[in-house]
């Protein structure tokens, strides 16, 4: 079997003959470190210049198989966006900065994390109208070109096909903030329904040029990133209204093109969601993650059954520890594998402080596993 196969037979619950190694691609700053500490080379181009390698090149010396991020889509956001600029700057070397959400950011010197959000272009009607509903209209700019040898290529990859799907608030959260979109909501629900419902036809539009293309994908795949450690950044009765109706008008356009597994990718604690997001077609959760709050897709499966499946639950804080943190880390993982419809992945992407060597260790006593 190769992954792509691999990979639909176990999300629909058939027999495989292993379980496929899956990354999540790992933060930028680890490309220079594994440089650095000589793992990877760096080679020269015709030009002389240095060639670095991809992040497909890296993930194959490591021993992964594929990585769930690689999937065809449209422009989902703002077309045009924002123009970047800075807005205010520091004795300290700190700026704000006006982002392409049309949010201003506070950057400072030597800080990687998300930066603090200052303030925020969208916040009523009228900066909607002016601002952001021009660059959200519909057209051909925002598909992928995509022509019958490249439809031909995607179609026959061996490695599994994604189409991805837009989001239906992460995006509205982005532009808005969290503390603002609650504002929206309780000054002027019908531009709060308004704006999601613009967002979801946008969605729409998008993964349908993609499948009038020809593209025959696996899977679909949401983008969305609103909870946290304790639980949502939007009310879930409020989601379920907003959203939900959006959610299953996609999802239900992949059905109709052979596609039935829907993937989603939201950070945190996201149990009251799942709920929506299940009865709306989207049946696989990704990336679960584990952190202080220990998520596993194994309550979830005792709740809903085979009705929901998952990619990810894998706590990649192990990579910096251990080979025995790294054996019982999977050891965890195997009972969620045993039940089915279940592909352990690194819950987020690797951070630097990843051992190279324990990566490979991992890799490699996975198959010997699980295979």
């Amino acid at each position: 079997m190769n992954n792509r196969e691999r990979t639909r037979a176990i999300l629909n619950y058939e027999k495989a003959d292993r379980i496929p190694v899956v990354h999540f691609g790992f933060w930028d700053e680890c490309y220079a470190l594994f440089e650095a500490q000589g793992h990877i080379p760096v080679m020269k181009n015709e030009d002389g210049t240095d060639r670095h390698l991809t992040e497909r090149e890296v993930f194959g010396l490591l021993g992964f198989d594929f990585g769930w991020g690689s999937i065809t889509g449209a422009n989902n956001g703002l077309l045009p966006c924002f123009e970047t600029k800075v807005v205010k700057e520091f004795p300290d070397g700190g700026r704000h900065i006006l982002n392409s959400n049309g949010v201003t950011v506070w950057q400072k010197p030597g800080k990687t994390s998300i930066p603090a959000e200052i303030s925020h272009t969208l916040v009523d009607r009228e900066s909607w109208e002016k601002e952001f509903l021009p660059r959200l209209r519909p057209g051909p700019d925002r598909y992928p070109k995509l022509s019958p040898e490249t439809v031909r290529r995607i179609n026959s990859s061996t490695d599994p096909v994604g189409v991805h799907c837009g989001s239906l608030y992460g995006t509205f959260r982005d532009w808005a903030g969290f503390t603002g979109t609650c504002y929206i909501l309780a000054d002027d629900e019908e531009l709060f329904g308004e704006i999601l419902r613009t967002l979801a036809d946008i969605c729409y539009d998008g993964v349908k040029a993609i499948l009038d293309a020809g593209v025959r994908p696996d899977f679909g795949h949401f983008w969305e990133d609103i909870c946290f450690k304790n639980g949502p950044l939007v009310n879930p009765a409020v989601f379920d209204e907003y959203c939900g109706p959006g959610y299953a008008r996609i999802t239900g356009l992949l059905k109709e093109h052979g596609c039935s597994i829907c993937s989603l990718d939201c950070d945190g604690c996201i149990d009251s969601l799942i709920p929506t997001w299940l009865e709306n077609g989207v049946n696989t959760m990704f990336p679960i993650e584990v952190g202080t709050w220990n998520a596993s897709i194994g309550p979830w499966r005792q709740k809903y059954g085979r009705a929901l499946r998952g990619v990810g639950g894998m706590d990649k804080r192990v990579f910096a520890m251990d080979y025995a943190a790294v054996d019982a880390e999977i050891e965890r993982l195997r009972p969620l594998v045993e039940m089915g419809g279940f592909i352990p992945c690194p819950d987020h992407r690797i951070p630097p402080d990843a051992k190279w060597d324990n990566i490979l260790y991992y890799t490699d006593k996975f198959r010997k596993v699980f295979g």
